[in-house]
């Protein structure tokens, strides 16, 4: 996902679709942020006109959108018309959460946001917000325009902030609203999450990924291998952190290691983009 003014190296494009979501900021020694990007890859999960107000903006002005199966079409159609008949208010709290789930699975995610958060704000509760901003956090991600990541970024903090309040030990959640902050004007807030993150858990995974790849578009290499070789170590099987290290290896002038990482990483995934990207490092070392 192109969202920094940074290409990492045109081998390591290819694996943007497999990545967490990649901040739209260029960081600098000590993380400081220099700059923002704006993201010019067609989006994904984001609905059509769907009869319900989410505000301004919640078409992209593209009007481009996740293509849903005649099936989900169908029960999307089916369950809409039932919540919108419901009269009593329990009731279309709970038809709430069933259309939520219906758009989750056509993944059109700012929708299921959007009903989630109807469904957690009459039955309020951890989990309910937590459906919520996993799904605002899916359509921020998805993200075509620095706009759009503002504004379902700001949705998803707004429902992890819910989750939070009643259980602040949910790292996944505080990892989540740090990516949010990052790609925001603030995202100096984001990398203080992600840090306290790490001291929490020195183990977690997603919070060291992007550390890693925040290290990565800096070009802080040596800090990149430091948190992909923590990375490995924790997992052995995450894929995207080893083939990491092998570039942020290769980028620090340890060529041995990181021909022997990226022959491990040929092993570990059948993708052919992988495998091609791998080789392409291979055949400059």
């Amino acid at each position: 996902m192109s969202r920094s003014q940074i290409l990492i190296l045109v081998a390591a494009i290819a694996l943007a679709a497999i990545m967490f979501f990649l901040p739209k900021v260029v960081v600098t020694k000590d993380d400081a942020t220099v700059a923002s990007g704006e993201n010019s890859a067609i989006p994904d999960g984001h609905s059509d006109d769907d009869g319900h107000d989410h505000g301004a903006a919640t078409t992209p002005a593209d009007g481009t959108h996740t293509m849903a199966t005649p099936e989900q079409l169908m029960e999307l159609a089916t369950v809409r018309t039932r919540y919108n008949k419901a009269a009593d208010t329990k009731t279309r709290a709970l038809l709430a959460n069933e259309l939520a789930a219906a758009y989750a699975n056509a993944s059109k995610y700012d929708s299921a946001g959007y009903y989630f958060e109807v469904a957690a704000e009459a039955r309020p509760g951890e989990k309910a917000y937590r459906k919520a901003g996993d799904q605002y956090f899916e359509a921020f991600t998805y993200a075509a325009t620095q706009q759009r990541a503002s504004e379902m970024g700001s949705k998803a903090r707004k429902m992890y902030e819910q989750v939070l309040k009643n259980n602040p030990a949910d790292l996944d959640a505080k990892t989540n609203v740090a990516m949010t902050y990052i790609a925001s004007e603030n995202p100096m807030q984001g990398i203080t999450l992600l840090r306290e993150v790490i001291s929490a858990d020195p183990k977690n995974q997603k919070a060291l990924y992007n550390l890693g790849i925040l290290s990565v578009q800096s070009r802080q290499y040596d800090k990149a291998v430091e948190r992909f070789r923590n990375l490995v170590e924790v997992n052995p099987e995450h894929v995207e952190g080893a083939f990491y290290l092998g570039v942020s290896l290769a980028e620090v002038g340890k060529k041995e290691e990181a021909i022997k990482v990226f022959n491990k990483v040929k092993t570990m995934s059948s993708d052919p983009a992988l495998a091609a990207s791998v080789d392409e490092y291979l055949a400059k070392l």
